[in-house]
Order: structure tokens, then C-alpha cells, then sequence
């Protein structure tokens, strides 16, 4: 223990010195907080809408007032003509147009179907499809309430629905996203920070010297290891409380479990680093691998942005292999749910047998090379 303790302490002293690693273990993860954080943003509001109104009646003031009052839709501009629409359409002044025919108030009145017409810009689908449901849903609701107007009606549904949200009642996405960004961003960082330490050495020449050193390979890799964790941990934990006051992340659960999973989380992403440092050569190459092996699996394979059961059955067995994956789990359960480690053990759990085979791959490759 005492040599993998000088190791730290030589480790720490580099790490204090060499400026750029230091910039990406504390000040890049809080850039990527606030950067992803505010830029990644699933809500859908302040739509565009273009009216196109041939009718002058109440009804139809009743249905531009719902779409205009209903947070979703800002008034861009009044339309005369078809012609008008296409050129908003193309000049993406609007996403959203709403159409009114002439005598829609008089066959309202008259019992009548009224069809109206909602034009949406589809060059972005998710987009589409979430402003059409605003549109249906606010047509339907006008709809009701100018039946019991018009005729008179108490309409008492026999099944009615009260929804209860849990834990996002708001359904805000930033709760959704900022624990992804948390694990996305330390994933990111803890890799690319001992994965460059081994390939600095090979780099510099001192490679040698401490294949030489009288010192086995699990003091090596302890010695490495330990200034990186205790720097990911303070960064992790910064951030975690910078969502909190920026963007509103609750802790619903005990600090004590988060701490506990964030640190088999970073040290699985150590040893992912470590194991890379064993096959690059160059810091360049070591750079790639980390993209290819830590950058793209935690974006697309975690369910940091993609809901895994959508995901073919082949690919939803290869994100077993991604341990942001398990973090997740429990990092949502533990912030948002406020579950304890016997609701999440086996993400937690998951995340330390991991840790366990990739620092075994990435000793056995490195006593090889020292060897």
C-alpha cells in the first residue's frame, strides 16, 4: 500500500502540473453541465403559429383564444392566403398554422361538423407529432365546450381519467436529461483522464523507468487510479449540486447511496481509461478509443437519450456492456425516486462487477507490458 501511496503522490503532483488534464477534470465538466444542460431541452413550447382566419364569428375567436392562451403557441402572424402560407412555411417563420374556414360559426351553430384545418412543418417528426397532439387536443376540448354552449347539453362522462405524475409532475425534461448529462459527463472524463496518464508516459519516455521500478501492478494501477477518483468525485458531486440550483434536480434520496454508486461508476470509467492506456500508443490513438468505447456507447446505448426497450434485441444485449447504463438506474432512482441500495442493488452491484473484470483485463495487459 505504501508504494501504491508514492504513486498517487507522484500522480497528484503531475496532475497539478500539467494544466490541460487539470482544465478537463474541473473546469470541462461544469462547461458540459451548463452547455448540454441547457441546450438539450425535449419540452415543446412557444410554437410559431401562422392564423389564417375566414370567418368572423364567436366561435372562431373562442378556438384562436384556446391555441393563443395555451402556453404552446405564440401568434407569429395573420395569413390572407395559401400563397402566404407556403412562403412562411418555407422561410421556417413558422411551424404551425392554423386554418379557419369561411362559416365555421354558423355550422357550429347549426350542430354541424366544422372542420378545421392545422398545418405543421414535418421536417422535424418528434417535433410534428408532439405540436399535432397539442392541436388535437385543444380542437377537441373547444369542441366540447361549444357543444354544451350551443345545445344546452350536461355532458357527465362515466369513465373519467385523474392523472398522477410521479416524481416529474411537471414533466420537465431537464430531470430526464440532467442525470444523463451527470453520468455522460464523468464517464467522459474519468476515461479520457487515466487513459492519457498511462499513454503520457510511453510518450515521454518514462515508460521504462517504470517497468524497471520496484513495484508490482496492481500498486501501479492503485497509485494511478486514486488522485483521478478523488478529483472525479469532488467534480461529480459539484455538479450534481449545480443541477440542483440551476435546473432544479431534487435529492430524494440518501447522499450516502449516491456517493456510493457515483464512486463504482468513476471506477469503472478508471479502468475503462486504464485498459485503453494499454493498447494506445500515442495520446491521439488513446483519444479515439475513448470516443469510440466511452464517448458513443454512454450517448447512444445508456439510455441517456434513447429509451433501450425501442432498441433491437441485439442492441439492447450490447448495452449491457455500457456502464453508464447501470448508473443511471440508479442515479434516477436515488435523486428522483428516492429509493434506497436495496430498490437499486443491482444496478450498484452490476457496476462493481464491472469495475472487477475491466481492472483485471487492464492489469493482466499491463503486467504483460512490463513484463
Amino acid at each position: 500500500m505504501r508504494k501504491a501511496l508514492a504513486v498517487g503522490k507522484k500522480e497528484f503532483r503531475q496532475i497539478v502540473r500539467d494544466r490541460p488534464t487539470l482544465m478537463i477534470l474541473l473546469f470541462i465538466p461544469v462547461f458540459f453541465l451548463l452547455l448540454y444542460g441547457y441546450a438539450l431541452n425535449f419540452d415543446i413550447k412557444h410554437v410559431a403559429l401562422a392564423i389564417e382566419d375566414r370567418d368572423d364569428s364567436v366561435e372562431r375567436r373562442a378556438l384562436i383564444s384556446a391555441f393563443l392562451n395555451s402556453g404552446y403557441f405564440d401568434l407569429a402572424g395573420r395569413l390572407r392566403s395559401p400563397a402566404d402560407l407556403d412562403r412562411a412555411m418555407n422561410g421556417n417563420v413558422v411551424r404551425a398554422a392554423l386554418v379557419i374556414p369561411e362559416d365555421t360559426g354558423r355550422l357550429v351553430r347549426r350542430g354541424q361538423p366544422a372542420p378545421v384545418q392545422v398545418v405543421i412543418d414535418g421536417d422535424n417528426a418528434n417535433t410534428a407529432a408532439t405540436v399535432l397532439g397539442y392541436a388535437v387536443t385543444i380542437v377537441r376540448t373547444v369542441s366540447l365546450s361549444l357543444i354544451v354552449e350551443q345545445q344546452g347539453l350536461k355532458l357527465s362522462p362515466l369513465v373519467s381519467v385523474e392523472p398522477r405524475i410521479w416524481y416529474n409532475p411537471e414533466l420537465k425534461s431537464a430531470l430526464f436529461l440532467v442525470p444523463g448529462l451527470i453520468a455522460f459527463i464523468g464517464m467522459i472524463t474519468a476515461t479520457i483522464s487515466t487513459a492519457l496518464s498511462v499513454v503520457r508516459e510511453k510518450e515521454r519516455g518514462t515508460w521504462e523507468q517504470v517497468r524497471m521500478a520496484p513495484i508490482n501492478t496492481v500498486s501501479y494501477i492503485v497509485g494511478k487510479t486514486l488522485p483521478y477518483l478523488g478529483l472525479s468525485l469532488v467534480t461529480s458531486m459539484a455538479i450534481i449540486v449545480a443541477a440542483m440550483y440551476l435546473f432544479g434536480l431534487p435529492m430524494r434520496g440518501s447522499w450516502w447511496s449516491l456517493l456510493l454508486a457515483t464512486t463504482l461508476f468513476l471506477l469503472a470509467a478508471l479502468g475503462t481509461g486504464l485498459l485503453v492506456s494499454t493498447v494506445a500508443q500515442s495520446q491521439l490513438v488513446a483519444f479515439q478509443i475513448v470516443l469510440i468505447l466511452a464517448f458513443l456507447p454512454t450517448f447512444l446505448l445508456s439510455g441517456f437519450i434513447f429509451p433501450i426497450q425501442n432498441m433491437p434485441k441485439p442492441i439492447q444485449m450490447v448495452t449491457y456492456l455500457v456502464p453508464a447504463r447501470y448508473f443511471l438506474v440508479a442515479l434516477r432512482g436515488i435523486v428522483l425516486k428516492g429509493v434506497g441500495l436495496a430498490t437499486v442493488w443491482q444496478s450498484v452491484a452490476s457496476l462493481g462487477i464491472y469495475f472487477v473484470v475491466i481492472l483485471g483485463l487492464a492489469s493482466a495487459r499491463l503486467a504483460r507490458e512490463r513484463g
